[in-house]
């Protein structure tokens, strides 16, 4: 039965491709804004069986790659102090920050864990009193609520020995950057079904009125992906921009209310630094005032004096608002690879150029 279902899911993949390579008239530019799409339109093959009919180009979808360099270094600085341990999430580990990566910086004595959710920094601060444990909480809003429900865990529990470095971005304002760019060439979204099965559908449909585009929330397997594609190029085709959900048996028109109720009761609505593309209006969280004695920044005041970083080798800007593939770059597979990383859009598993590495390294031979 399996074998049948995978033949009929190939079957059907085949049919709307054919069916998408019948619809358009002309060559659209669609952009994709989650990691995990990138990597399934590439590893599937989807891109490259529409490559002379869509242009497919990857935007901001990876959090990890858009973790701002000077919370990074902030985390590295904390991490050689005695009473410090700092947590986050694997993919943090191996991304550069300004001089090197957390996981150099532990190959030099800085106390640095990984850990797979922020109960388990919870969990470290109740086993180790005397120490301070800083979780850097990086995502978007799919793990924004993880750690709201951490901190309401930790205020809960009365712990003083629990902080966070808050990285946390927001989506929808990121693509409204990306609108408001003058060589900005995104004519239609493929809206990520992970985020919107949080926020929600109806959060953007002040987005397509504004910009008149048409957003199209998919799913991640190839099916979801296809049918993705050709609606958005149907609405292109026929000069419509409306807001569809191609995820309906995930994303409900108001999303997660209990996820969104934790996450409003935790942290406000910031400006935030986002790696490669500068400070985006109201991109991500912060603690709110009721919250504030749990931000590391505040508990460590004399950590924080850092500079400003710029990068300058790593072409994440131009790859992250999808002006480039990653194999333009001419970088790309030579000096820097998922071993010996320049950025972070190579390092995370989400990343566009890790997605290329693995799947289309075939381009430069």
């Amino acid at each position: 039965m399996k074998y049948l279902d995978e033949f009929r899911e190939a079957k059907r993949a085949k049919q709307l491709v054919e069916e998408i390579r019948k619809t358009v008239t002309r060559r659209w530019v669609l952009m994709d804004v989650c990691g995990g799409q990138t990597h399934s339109l590439l590893r599937h093959g989807i891109e490259e069986a529409l490559e002379d009919y869509i242009e497919l180009i990857h935007g901001p979808g990876c959090p990890v790659c858009v973790t701002p360099i000077e919370a990074i270094d902030l985390a590295q600085r904390l991490s050689m102090r005695p009473e410090v341990i700092v947590t986050s999430f694997g993919d943090m580990l191996r991304v550069p920050g300004s001089q090197d990566s957390l996981l150099g910086v532990r190959s030099r004595g800085g106390q640095i864990r990984s850990i797979y959710s922020p109960i388990d920094a919870i969990k470290l601060a109740q086993e180790l009193p005397d120490r301070e444990i800083v979780f850097l909480a990086v995502g978007f809003e799919t793990t924004a609520p993880a750690t709201a429900l951490a901190v309401l865990q930790a205020d809960r529990l009365g712990l003083k020995n629990f902080s966070l470095l808050v990285a946390h971005v927001r989506v929808l304002p990121a693509m409204e950057g990306l609108m408001l760019l003058p060589d900005n060439r995104v004519q239609g979204f493929l809206g990520a079904g992970h985020v919107c099965t949080i926020t929600g559908l109806d959060a953007y449909k002040p987005f397509v009125k504004r910009f008149r585009v048409p957003v199209v929330v998919t799913g991640f397997e190839p099916i979801d992906l296809l049918y993705g594609i050709r609606e958005a190029v149907r609405q292109l085709e026929r000069g419509t921009s409306e807001l569809v959900n191609c995820y309906s048996r995930s994303v409900q028109p108001a999303g997660n209310l209990s996820a969104m109720k934790a996450v409003d009761m935790v942290y406000r609505v910031v400006d935030m630094p986002w790696r490669g593309l500068g400070v985006i209006k109201e991109g991500g969280f912060a603690l709110n005032d009721r919250f504030q004695y749990m931000d590391t920044q505040r508990r460590f005041v004399d950590a924080i004096e850092l500079p400003i970083h710029v990068e300058t080798r790593c072409r994440s800007a131009d790859i992250l608002t999808g002006r480039i593939k990653p194999t333009a770059c001419s970088e790309f597979g030579k000096t820097c690879c998922p071993e010996q990383p320049l950025g972070a859009p190579m390092v995370s598993s989400e990343g566009a150029c890790a997605a290329y590495f693995r799947y289309q390294t075939r381009i430069l031979t």
